[in-house]
């Protein structure tokens, strides 16, 4: 099983990038999947996730900012980030599956699973 990120580089305060992950038929058969970043002696952040209705959910820190979205045809998730800025660097992950909750049909938040899967990471650097 993998999960292959891209899209990740340097950018000024302001600027945009489009991560991808490319996973496959298995990682897509789970409900729900997401991204995560880890900044240097930072612990590891969840950023957004997605469910198989399409619902997601994002960490205040970039809601309104990112958007996450999944192609189920290529069985690529996909993080759109605008308006950046240089607390947002970091190494981006994309994990699956995650545990996912709702407070009834609000998609309220997410976290990993021990047993999940998780990509290498793509390093994403934004200088003011």
């Amino acid at each position: 099983v993998q999960l292959v990120e891209s899209g990740g580089g340097s950018v000024q305060s302001g600027g945009s990038l489009r991560l991808s992950c490319a996973a496959s038929a298995y990682i897509f058969s789970y409900h729900c999947m997401g991204w995560f970043r880890q900044a240097p002696g930072k612990e590891r952040e969840g950023v957004a996730a997605i469910d198989s209705d399409g619902n997601t959910n994002y960490a205040p820190s970039v809601k309104g900012r990112y958007t996450i979205s999944q192609d189920n045809t290529n069985y690529t998730l996909y993080l759109q980030m605008s308006s950046l800025k240089p607390e947002d660097t970091a190494m981006y992950y994309c994990a699956a599956p995650l545990d996912c909750y709702y407070n009834e049909d609000d998609f309220s938040s997410f976290s990993p699973r021990r047993e999940g899967y998780w990509g290498r990471g793509t390093q994403v650097t934004v200088s003011s």
